[in-house]
């Protein structure tokens, strides 16, 4: 355990945000796999607001830091990508 108050505090919030991170990155691969689930399904229309739920919730999880700005774009290019090729 820490033995300084600071160091301790630190602790307190690394898992705070822990927590919330990993909320969020949850959040984000359910998203994924909806619009996954729908794709494979050949729902054009189901996909495609499934796509639009999982880009709000990437670009959001981007902002925050939880992963990086590349990965969201990269993630949203394929998710696009799928989806048009229905």
């Amino acid at each position: 355990m820490a033995n300084h108050k600071s160091a301790q505090k630190r602790i307190l919030q690394n898992a705070k945000r822990n927590e919330r991170n990993r909320y969020w990155r949850s959040t984000m691969r359910t998203a994924v796999k909806d619009v996954r689930a729908a794709a494979e399904a050949g729902d054009g229309k189901a996909a495609a607001e499934a796509l639009k739920v999982a880009i709000r919730v990437i670009d959001r999880v981007s902002g925050k830091g939880v992963i990086h700005a590349n990965q969201a774009s990269r993630r949203i290019s394929r998710l696009t990508r799928l989806v048009n090729g229905i």
